[in-house]
Formats: C-alpha cells, sequence, structure tokens
C-alpha cells in the first residue's frame, strides 16, 4: 500500500495529511504546538490516536520516540560510526532492530528488518518539493508504525541538515 506524505511549508505545527495511493486521506499528523519537546501525533482519517512521535529530552544523540497507548513502541536514533551514508535504526521495545538506510537527504530510503525490505520512501515521483511517498511492501506490516518511523527520520534528518 502507497501513502503519500504532503508537507504544507509555514504549516501552523505542521499539521498535514497523508492520504493513501486513491488519494483517499489515510492519516493525519497533527504537530502540537506549546509543548517542552517536539511532539507529534499521527491519527487515523477518523481522528484516533495511532502514534505519537517525541523529540527525547535527554539523549546522547538526538532520537526520537514512537508510543502507542502510553507505551515506548520504537526509539528512532541515527546509527554510529557509518562511513558511506548516514544509517537510522528503530529500535522495537521487542528489542528488535530495523535499519533506515539509502539517501536520506533526498528522501529516497528504505526501512528493512533483517535485510528485509518493509517500506520504501521516494520522492522521484513528484514533482512538489514537500512530497514524497511511503509503499508499505509488506502487507501484514504495521503501517502506522513504518509511516511513523519514516516521519521521525525525515524530521531528524531535516533539523540535522539545517544545523
Amino acid at each position: 500500500m502507497k501513502f503519500v506524505v504532503r508537507e504544507k511549508m509555514f504549516a501552523i505545527g505542521d499539521d498535514y495529511w497523508i492520504e493513501d495511493e486513491n488519494g483517499q486521506r489515510a492519516f493525519y499528523v497533527d504537530g502540537k504546538v506549546m509543548r517542552l519537546r517536539d511532539t507529534l501525533e499521527l491519527q487515523d482519517a477518523q481522528g484516533a490516536e495511532v502514534a505519537v512521535i517525541r523529540k527525547k529530552l535527554v539523549s546522547l544523540r538526538d532520537a526520537m520516540t514512537i508510543e502507542r497507548d502510553g507505551q515506548v513502541l520504537v526509539t528512532v536514533k541515527k546509527k554510529r560510526l557509518h562511513l558511506v551514508h548516514d544509517v537510522y535504526r528503530a529500535e522495537l521495545a521487542s528489542g528488535e532492530e530495523l535499519e533506515v538506510r539509502g539517501d536520506l537527504i533526498g528522501k529516497e530510503f528504505d526501512i528493512e528488518y533483517e535485510g528485509e525490505r518493509l517500506a520504501r520512501i521516494s520522492r522521484k515521483w513528484f514533482t512538489l518539493r514537500d512530497a514524497y511517498a511511503i509503499d508499505v511492501e509488506r502487507p501484514d506490516a504495521d503501517a502506522g508504525m513504518l509511516i511513523a518511523v519514516a516521519v521521525c527520520v525525515d524530521r531528524m534528518v531535516d533539523k540535522e541538515h539545517d544545523e
């Protein structure tokens, strides 16, 4: 299933819709303003909370958490000492790890588990500057969680690149 992310450039609170491949609204990213730390809420099309994304307050390296039902589901951070390209990892609460690798700045990257691609993030199909696709390749994958991981990596890479 493919999803399209079209970030609004000057949106207050970073609010935007993520549509499915048929153009239907599938998820809403609600940026929470006036918070101590960077916080986003991922909601389904009916407004139910799918995940809460937060920047970690205390961390040696930049990191974000993805929470569901008040529990940390995933922690996303940059992998240390990777020589060729930046690689991020998403550590699941279960102890398993997803790797995020590719051209992160150009938004052409994959989310993998044990070498198997779960999702591909790509901007190449769009002429709009702030639009990219998230192609969740496995039907049994948690699309909400993979979208949240992609949103985390996108924000972290943009912040690092801006600095």
